[in-house]
C-alpha cells in the first residue's frame, strides 16, 4: 500500500451542518470510511439558523435520531406580523392539530443540535476534524479525488460531499457553480436572548413545551425585501431578521444590518417580548433565495453537493425553510453513494442518482411549487403600502372618539375601495395567483 492508498479515505463531507452530518452518519452506519471536515471549532460553532425545523418530512430520514435529539419547543402557535410606522396588525393561528404528537415542527438552536449530531456521526464510526477548513479540490484527468486544506494538507477520496454553505467554495472549485446575482440571496442576523421558560411561556401565552414562531414583515426592513422572526427555546429566545443582498446594496442611504435589527428590537412589539433578556449569542449568515432558480449542478465525477451549497432552501412567503431539505439532501447524496459504492463507480453517470432521488421527493417538488416567490417578493408594496393599508383600516374600525361612529361595511368600503382597488394592486392580485 503506497502512503497516498493510506491517506486516502472513501468519503470525505465538507461542512459539519445537518446535510453533511447527515450524509456522514448514513454512510458511516452503513461502514462506509468517512471524514467530515469542519472549519469551526465543533460542529455548530459556524451554523446559523432562525431556529426553527419541520418535522413531519423527516421523520422517515433518519428515523432513530429523532426521539433522543435535542430540540427545544414543539410550536403550537404561528403569527404572522404586518409592520407599519407605528402601527402594526397580526393574525396568529392557534390550533390543537400543532399539540398533538408527533408534534409537526419544534424550535432548534443548532450550536447544541450539531454538536450533538456530530458525537452521534462519531458514535456510528465517522470521523469529525474540527478546525480544518477545506480550499480547493483536487481534480484528476476531470474528475474529483479529494480536498486541499491549507498550502499543504490533502485528503483524497472516492467522493467529496460538499456541504459548506450557501456560498460553497467547494462546489466553485469543482466547477459546478457559476456566478451568482446578489438578488439569490439574504443575509440574516440573528441573536439568542436568554428568558426564564416561565417568563416565555407568560409572555408568549404558552404552556410548558410549547412553542411559538412569529414572522414579521413591513417597514422593520426599510422599504428593502425581508422580515423578522422570533422563535421561542426552553429558556431563550432567537430574534432576527432577514434582508435581501441586492436590496441592501441599492438601498440610499446605507445602513447596516444590525442598525435595521436594532430598530426592529426597539419596536414595542417586540421590546416587550425580551425586556430584562441576555444576549448570549450574535450571529450573521447569507442564505439562498433563488430557489429552484438558482441552485448549481448538484453532481459530477466523485462529488455531490448537498444542503445550502446546493441551494436548497424555500422562503414560501408565509414561512421560510431549510433545514429538512439539508436533511433529506443529505441522506439521499448518501444512499445515491452508497449505490455507487456497489457499483464501484463514483462517475458523474452514477452519483445522478442523487438528483433523481431528489426529484421523487418533497425538496425539489416543493421547490419547483413555490418558484416564482421570489419573483413575487420583489415588489416593493409588501414591505410598506400593504401593511400600512391594513393598519390604517383596522385603527379606523377599533378607534372610538366624540363623533358618532360610522357601521363597520361604511368605513370597510370607504377606506378599502380608496386603498386597495386601483391597477396596481389589481396586478399584485394577480401575480399572487402564481404562487
Amino acid at each position: 500500500m503506497t502512503e497516498a492508498d493510506e491517506e486516502k479515505v472513501e468519503v470525505v463531507v465538507v461542512g459539519a451542518g445537518l446535510a453533511g452530518l447527515s450524509a456522514a452518519y448514513v454512510l458511516a452506519q452503513a461502514g462506509v470510511d468517512t471524514v467530515v471536515v469542519e472549519r469551526g471549532d465543533y460542529p455548530g460553532a459556524k451554523n446559523v439558523t432562525g431556529g426553527r425545523i419541520y418535522m413531519h418530512p423527516l421523520r422517515h430520514y433518519l428515523p432513530d435520531l429523532w426521539d433522543d435529539a435535542p430540540l427545544e419547543r414543539h410550536v403550537t402557535r404561528e403569527t404572522i406580523t404586518m409592520m407599519a410606522e407605528g402601527a402594526s396588525t397580526a393574525i396568529t393561528l392557534d390550533n390543537d392539530k400543532f399539540r398533538e404528537e408527533p408534534y409537526h415542527s419544534y424550535t432548534i438552536l443548532r450550536s447544541n443540535f450539531d454538536r450533538w449530531f456530530g458525537d452521534k456521526v462519531a458514535e456510528a464510526g465517522g470521523f469529525v476534524l474540527p478546525k480544518y477548513r477545506a480550499d480547493d479540490v483536487l481534480v484528476e484527468d476531470g474528475r474529483v479525488v479529494g480536498i486541499v486544506m491549507g498550502e499543504e494538507d490533502e485528503i483524497r477520496a472516492d467522493v467529496v460531499v460538499a456541504a459548506d454553505g450557501v456560498l460553497s467554495l467547494i462546489a466553485e472549485k469543482a466547477g459546478l457553480r457559476q456566478a451568482q446575482q446578489p438578488k439569490h440571496f439574504a443575509v440574516s442576523a440573528k441573536e439568542v436572548i436568554e428568558l426564564p421558560a416561565k417568563s416565555i411561556e407568560e409572555r408568549f401565552n404558552l404552556g410548558p413545551g410549547e412553542g411559538a414562531a412569529q414572522l414579521y414583515f413591513g417597514t422593520l426592513t426599510k422599504g428593502m425585501l425581508g422580515g423578522g422572526f422570533i422563535y421561542t427555546n426552553q429558556d431563550s429566545i432567537s430574534l432576527g431578521l432577514v434582508v435581501g443582498i441586492e436590496s441592501l446594496m441599492e438601498r440610499e442611504p446605507k445602513i447596516e444590518v444590525h442598525e435595521i435589527l436594532e430598530d426592529f428590537k426597539a419596536r414595542p412589539e417586540i421590546r416587550n417580548l425580551v425586556a430584562d433578556g441576555e444576549i448570549v449569542e450574535y450571529s450573521a449568515h447569507a442564505i439562498p433565495e433563488g430557489g429552484i432558480n438558482a441552485m448549481p449542478k448538484l453532481y459530477s465525477d466523485g462529488i455531490v453537493v448537498i444542503g445550502e451549497a446546493a441551494g436548497l432552501g424555500l422562503n414560501m412567503l408565509i414561512t421560510v425553510r431549510g433545514m429538512e431539505f439539508a436533511v433529506a439532501s443529505g441522506v439521499m447524496a448518501a444512499e445515491a453513494i452508497l449505490k455507487a459504492r456497489e457499483k464501484g463507480d463514483y462517475s458523474a453517470d452514477s452519483l445522478a442518482h442523487y438528483e433523481e432521488l431528489l426529484k421523487d421527493s418533497f425538496a425539489l417538488q416543493d421547490l419547483e411549487t413555490f418558484r416564482h416567490v421570489l419573483g413575487f417578493m420583489e415588489n416593493p408594496r409588501l414591505f410598506n403600502f400593504y401593511p400600512q393599508a391594513v393598519c390604517d383600516i383596522f385603527t379606523e374600525l377599533m378607534w372610538i372618539d366624540e363623533k358618532p361612529k360610522p357601521k363597520i361595511s361604511t368605513t370597510v368600503i370607504r377606506e378599502g375601495v380608496g386603498k386597495f382597488l386601483n391597477w396596481s394592486t389589481i396586478k399584485d392580485g394577480l401575480g399572487m395567483l402564481r404562487i
